[in-house]
């Protein structure tokens, strides 16, 4: 018989600590094995110690040695929620926060009988709230915020016995905000917005909720008046309703919230005045109840608040701003612009307080702008426009070296800008458009190395444009029309690079153009009317690819009209009344340029009004070739009329023909049938044309509309080029059924649903859910662009890496959506992988980030990201940002810019994963002290909110 000694030796020498580790440490051993780990973050959870208790993450009792904390926040796991975890029967602290958590919350997790805290959020957890949730009896924190959550909030939710925090912002709930949240009386924070909830009214029971001292329901659908009940919520620092449909008054009892910090109502559509008794909360630090159409007055008891951000702007509010507004010893922030205020600003606005941003445009402010409002050397933006100030800008003003944004047009200001006023530093916007302004531009202009855009229109400035303004690099728009400005325009002038407008008419300037002026490659609107100027026009000005408005009308140039003018794509053009001469150039021989050349005697061409005489003649000849022009084209009308009548027919009969050959494939609930589709996939429906098929518009019976994409058939190509020129992907047969399936299993709240599939032998048919808005590019390039501010398209990009991420690593198999953005491997592998989606997606970074085209004439034979990386080397990053964006949010777009770049990197394995780039835009949208203070949308979590306040940082 063998010994058993050998034989355990034997295992000690195969398993020489398998043994020592505790039954804890087995089960997260376990819950390990069931995680996706790609930046091994739980590389430190070693099964040859004896507990678990020095792991990454992990915290242990240090009498019992039992894992009492679980957080492993931020490490980019991935998998099914870990219901083993459940079985640490002491854990009471877990945060999986921010991660890939990607399945449903089961009834599983009422075994975790020990949980006082749990932090699921931003992870891509779906299906309905668990009820079960509400049987963990200890229980105080819960924020499941940012997943997928969708349906109604569970009635087993109204009975937590020690909830003090739910957080459910930003998931997919579609019921109504439930009256028995009134019943959790242990509530200190409720946080429902960003939630797609129907219609519903606030639930008076929420007043019962008497602890609560955070209450935030922004953008909750909310609708109906703001009931009463609210006042009797003591102890809450923060209200927040805005973005919602509410009416009516704001309720006199929530003057009774004496404890409270902020109150955000904004764009609501509430109505009337003003409650009296606002003196009575006296913590209020943040009032915005802008975009809603209350009326009255600001009254003095608001006002001797010591506020430190009061925003009413776009309401209906009337009469004078009370004195006491200049006493409130923390405000920076005061906007009240679109209303009708009216008198005198308080003389000393500014001395007892810190002001960053004053806004009270379109008002109807009079007498003189205050000296003291940046007597705290901190004033930012300085926005007056349409009032009615007089009087002179005060000379303290140009010693405000703080001032980034300054708009005091359409105003009465007369006598002289301070000489300071002009070289203030760090100012990009300057308008003084239509005043009563005079004095001459100082040659401290030169000083202001961060001017952009010069708007000094409609004024008495007189003397000359010095030298100094061609030493601003930055100068996008020059605006000095009617003035009385003199003198020949200086010749650094050219050196403006960046130039898009320049607009001098209606004032005196003699002389040439300089020499050089087709270095303006950027100008896209030059008005030089009505001016002295003389001499040859410049062929140069034909190099300017993107001008599109040109008028010198109203001076004295002479000689003939350059023929490099037709290399243009004007939408206006005036050279009228001159002293031009010599023949027109053809292209503008055309009804629609007559008016364009009026005025010069010496120019000849075939138009009314030009060479009149010799018109004459010729004009008997065109007669007879007209008249066979038109028979030629009526007799081309009618054949061509039948051809189409024949063509037409036979395509009927094709398409009836083939219906019966299509073959559907559903993946939702559908309303509609293939037929209806088919029906109508007319050219008058094609709302888009790409690399690989054409998309349509079809408004089906019911109403609703449908995106259909119609793709290229595997071996069509493209008749405008080559498939690599195009940047195509072919649709192959083999497998395509299978991937569309997979297409079709997607639920993710930023990738659009696809319907179903039609498919024939020769064509196949996507049916994707329809986006009313357009492209992101249609709304970026319109006129509409402004409107997109930094935080929208920040969320933008973070909503878009999140559904991209999900595409690369949690669907199985992984899908490359493949953006239309010709990555620089694809032209010579003819291949294109998840490295170059993640290209194509820092393409769309660079482009929100400037505001600019990927590709672009501008650019010259360089595309966006060179481009970028050219002028963040010899301009710097100001020169890149797209000037629309407030110079506040600088730092966190610099911050996403580097992320678009690293995704942009011209080789595929220096790129990060998707993965990699949402968490860091995420960290990236954090901003700073993110130790001490926790911010979301602009607001204050409980537990650092008042460290925060004492800061003065309530945002």
């Amino acid at each position: 018989m063998l010994s058993p000694f050998p034989l355990f030796f034997f295992l000690l020498l195969c398993f020489p600590f398998t043994f020592s580790l505790n039954q804890e440490g087995l089960y997260l051993q376990r819950v390990k094995l069931g995680l996706s780990d790609p930046d091994s973050a739980l590389s430190s959870w070693n099964e040859r110690d004896d507990t678990p208790c020095n792991w990454y993450g992990v915290k242990c009792d240090h009498a019992t040695r039992s894992v009492y904390s679980l957080d492993l926040s931020n490490t980019d796991i991935a998998g099914p929620f870990p219901y083993l975890l459940c079985r640490l029967q002491n854990l009471s602290f877990l945060s999986l926060y921010n991660n890939n958590i990607n399945s449903s919350l089961s009834s599983d997790i009422s075994a975790c009988q020990s949980l006082e805290h749990l932090d699921l959020a931003q992870n891509l957890l779906t299906g309905t709230l668990p009820h079960a949730l509400a049987d963990l009896p200890n229980l105080k924190f819960l924020d499941l915020t940012g997943n997928n959550f969708s349906g109604d909030i569970p009635a087993s939710f109204g009975g937590f016995q020690k909830l003090e925090v739910i957080s459910l912002v930003y998931n997919l709930l579609d019921g109504t905000i439930p009256a028995f949240l009134g019943n959790v009386s242990s509530l200190k924070m409720l946080n429902l917005s960003y939630n797609p909830f129907s219609p519903g009214r606030i639930p008076p029971e929420l007043g019962n909720l008497t602890k609560l001292e955070i209450l935030w329901l922004t953008e909750c659908n909310l609708v109906g008046e703001i009931p009463d009940s609210l006042g009797r919520l003591k102890r809450l620092k923060d209200l927040d309703l805005a973005l919602n449909n509410l009416v009516g008054p704001i309720p006199s009892s929530l003057t009774e919230l004496t404890s409270v910090v902020q109150i955000e109502l904004y764009n609501n559509s509430l109505a009337g005045e003003l409650p009296s008794g606002f003196g009575n909360l006296t913590a209020l630090r943040l009032l915005d109840a802008s975009m809603n159409q209350l009326s009255g007055r600001i009254t003095d008891e608001l006002c001797k608040l010591p506020l430190e951000s009061l925003n009413l702007y776009d309401n209906r509010f009337e009469g004078e701003l009370p004195a006491s507004i200049a006493d409130s010893p923390g405000l920076y922030e005061l906007r009240l612009f679109g209303n009708q205020l009216s008198g005198e600003l308080p003389k000393n606005l500014g001395k007892n307080s810190p002001l960053r941003w004053l806004d009270l445009s379109n008002n109807r402010f009079t007498g003189e702008i205050p000296e003291s409002l940046c007597e705290k050397g901190r004033l930012e933006e300085l926005l007056m426009i349409y009032n009615r100030f007089s009087g002179q800008i005060p000379e303290s003003l140009s010693k405000c070296s703080s001032l980034t944004r300054v708009r005091l047009g359409y105003n009465q200001l007369s006598g002289e800008v301070p000489s300071g006023f002009w070289g203030l530093p760090h100012v990009y916007l300057l308008e003084l458009v239509n005043n009563s302004l005079s004095g001459q531009i100082a040659k401290t202009i030169a000083a202001a190395s961060n001017l952009s855009v010069l708007i000094i229109s409609e004024n008495d400035f007189s003397g000359s444009l010095p030298e100094e303004i061609g030493f601003l690099d930055n100068l996008v728009q020059i605006s000095a029309g009617d003035n009385r400005l003199s003198g020949i325009l200086p010749s650094s002038i050219v050196k403006l690079d960046e130039l898009g407008t320049l607009d001098l008419h209606g004032n005196k300037f003699s002389g040439e153009l300089p020499a050089g002026i087709g270095s303006w490659k950027n100008l896209n609107e030059l008005n030089l009317a009505d001016n002295e100027f003389s001499g040859k026009i410049p062929e140069e000005i034909g190099s300017l690819s993107v001008l599109n408005y040109l008028n010198l009308s109203g001076n004295r140039f002479s000689g003939k009209i350059p023929f490099s003018l037709q290399n243009l794509k004007l939408n206006q053009l005036n050279l009228s009344s001159n002293r031009l001469s010599g023949e027109l150039p053809p292209i503008f021989a055309k009804e629609i340029y007559r008016k364009s050349f009026l005025g010069n005697p010496g120019l000849c061409g075939d138009l009314e009004g030009l060479c009149d005489s010799r018109n004459a003649v010729k004009n008997q000849g065109y007669a007879w070739l007209l008249r066979s022009i038109f028979v030629l084209a009526a007799v081309v009308f009618v054949v061509g009329v039948v051809w189409f009548y024949l063509k037409y027919r036979s395509f009927e009969k094709a398409r009836a023909v083939d219906k019966s050959k299509w073959t559907l494939m559903s993946f939702h609930k559908l309303g509609f049938s293939e037929y209806e589709i088919l029906n109508s996939l007319d050219e008058d429906n094609v709302v888009g044309t790409g690399s690989s098929g054409k998309v349509y518009k079809v408004v089906l019976g019911n109403g609703e509309a449908v995106a259909v994409k119609k793709l290229w058939s595997g071996g069509k190509k493209n008749s405008e080029g080559s498939d690599i020129e195009k940047g195509q992907v072919q649709v192959q047969d083999d497998g395509f059924e299978a991937e569309v399936e997979t297409l079709g299993k997607i639920r993710h709240k930023n990738i659009v649903k696809l319907w179903c599939c039609c498919t024939t032998r020769d064509c196949k048919l996507l049916v994707y859910e329809y986006m009313p808005n357009g492209s992101l590019g249609d709304l970026l390039h319109s006129s509409k662009g402004g409107l997109l501010d930094w935080p929208t398209r920040y969320k933008i990009i973070m909503d878009a890496a999140e559904g991209l991420s999900y595409l690369h690593h949690d669907c199985v198999p992984p899908i490359k959506p493949i953006y239309c953005v010709l990555v620089s491997e694809y032209a010579y592998t003819l291949r294109v992988n998840e490295k170059s989606d993640i290209y194509s997606f820092g393409v769309v970074i660079l482009e929100l980030v400037t505001g600019r085209h990927p590709v672009d004439p501008e650019f010259g034979e360089k595309d966006l990201v060179k481009w970028v990386c050219t002028n963040l080397d010899q301009k710097g990053v100001d020169n890149v940002i797209d000037p629309k964006l407030e110079s506040c949010f600088k730092e966190d777009i610099c911050k996403v810019l580097n992320i678009g770049l690293l995704c942009t990197s011209p080789l595929p394995i220096n790129r990060p994963s998707m993965r990699r780039v949402v968490k860091m835009l995420q960290e990236a949208g954090r901003g700073e002290n993110q130790g001490k203070t926790a911010k979301k949308d602009g607001k204050l979590t409980p537990y650092y909110y008042e460290e925060a306040s004492d800061q003065g940082s309530v945002a």
